[in-house]
């Protein structure tokens, strides 16, 4: 058989690299529901009128069709969805008479995007978001909200050797406002030009404005102004009013960014910072936006983006306005994994592994090893009866902290790091609590 060729953008991790994102992945999960939001999955597939709704994703979407298709049949265009936020909008249109409002929900799901593989981005990768949706309207402090929860899942990932994460944060409607304040119409010309500022640097962005949107260089001046702005407190509004601006939507975006920067420098300073750059490329946001950047990693881009989308969600005669952020799980392992900042402490999670003397007590074995497993011992059988010393050797490269060996005149168990070895119960022996899982920390 040839070797199989490995498709690229396609990441399949090694089972000691698995542990780090099975941790990552019940941290997030168990940080959403402390904070009550519910977990729900889609399918992979949505149609292309669904996935085309909001901005322009033409070169992005897989299409699904089958292979073969019966004469007459007809084929529905389907793709495989490129993120979450869309096919949550659509499942609480669905969904809407079933649904508690507002409705919170998480969602931990892989996502297939045709991109040009690179650092970082991959053309299937697992996503997480939690978001908010609201019935007709929805309060802001949900703005406040859903960053902080990421905020609380970054401060425990720094405790298994996870970069520090900066959430970085602005609002459209401050944007909007602006550019229409200092007297520029083409608001979406705008955003994109700024949404290129770190790409392509301040003197390029400035020529954009005046390219595409006939920014003056007063305006060009004013925009490139707002866009240096940043702070970790509500102090950024008044940065922005020192400009001399005014407009009513500018007045509602500054209100809104202020309640945010107020509440994040109280409730977890340092992990919220206002950066006025912030535009974010997709259509559908209308309020605050957010962007995460790794501490030292800032190459890698934003690992974790979302917002206020008002219109995204709508049964035509309702509107489901909502606020939301995605962490990109596959994203954030590529780094930790690939720059082997973070690691597993055993590839398996077993934690004992039962000795065979021979082949005529393996039954022995087994009915050891079920003992523990039925206390919640992870415990695996010897594949052979060969010498201790080689099953010692087997247990060693598997990385199992602890073998053990039964006998009519007791049994007992050793912890091959140090070589000690005790009698025990399969009844009644517990190993430390930190060895009952692999654990997690800075390589």
């Amino acid at each position: 058989m040839a070797r199989p060729t490995p498709l690229s953008g396609f990441p399949e991790w090694l089972p000691a690299d698995r542990i780090v994102e099975r941790h990552i992945i019940d941290t997030l999960a168990s940080t959403f529901e402390l904070h009550g939001y519910a977990e729900i999955n889609t399918r992979a597939v949505e149609t292309i009128e669904q996935l085309s709704r909001k901005g322009e994703i033409d070169k992005e979407v897989y299409a699904v069709n089958r292979l073969h298709a019966e004469p007459g049949e007809e084929r529905n265009p389907l793709g495989l969805h490129f993120d979450l936020t869309v096919p949550f909008a659509r499942y609480v249109v669905e969904n809407a008479g079933k649904l508690v409002f507002p409705f919170k929900r998480y969602q931990i799901q892989p996502v297939w995007r045709g991109e040009r593989p690179q650092d970082g981005r991959f053309r299937e990768f697992i996503q997480a978001d939690i978001d908010v949706v609201g019935d007709g309207e929805l309060p802001a402090f949900f703005e406040v909200e859903v960053p902080l929860i990421l905020a609380e899942v970054f401060g425990k990932l720094r405790d298994i050797g996870v970069p520090p994460m900066t959430i970085q944060v602005n609002n459209r409607k401050l944007l909007e406002g602006f550019s229409l304040g200092v007297g520029i119409d083409d608001v979406s010309g705008v955003l994109r030009a700024l949404d290129k500022l770190d790409k392509i640097g301040p003197d390029a962005v400035g020529q954009l404005l005046a390219d595409e949107c006939g920014a003056n260089d007063e305006q060009v001046r004013l925009c490139l102004a707002l866009a240096q702005i940043e702070g970790d407190d509500a102090s950024v509004v008044d940065d922005v009013r020192a400009l001399g601006v005014t407009h009513p939507l500018l007045d509602e975006g500054l209100e809104a960014l202020a309640g945010l920067m107020t509440a994040a420098s109280e409730r977890a300073p340092g992990a919220i910072r206002a950066q006025l750059k912030i535009a974010r490329g997709l259509d559908y946001y209308t309020g605050t936006v957010y962007e995460t950047v790794v501490s030292g990693h800032e190459d890698l881009g934003s690992v974790c983006s979302g917002g206020r989308y008002d219109n995204l969600a709508s049964s035509g005669t309702k509107t489901y306005p909502g606020v939301g952020i995605s962490l990109g799980v596959t994203r954030l392992m590529s780094r930790l994994v690939g720059r082997g900042l973070v690691s597993a402490g055993r590839r398996v999670p077993t934690v004992v592994l039962v000795t065979v003397a021979d082949e005529d007590s393996r039954a022995d074995a087994d009915r050891i090893a079920g003992q523990l497993r039925a206390r919640g011992i992870s415990a695996e059988v010897s594949p052979n009866s060969s010498k201790f010393g080689k099953q010692i050797r087997y247990a060693d490269r598997r990385g199992i902290p602890y073998v053990w060996f039964g006998s009519s005149d007791g049994d007992q168990v050793k912890d091959i790091r140090s070589g000690d070895q005790t009698d025990a119960d399969a009844n009644a022996w517990t190993p430390p609590s930190e060895d009952l899982r692999p654990a997690i920390s800075a390589t």
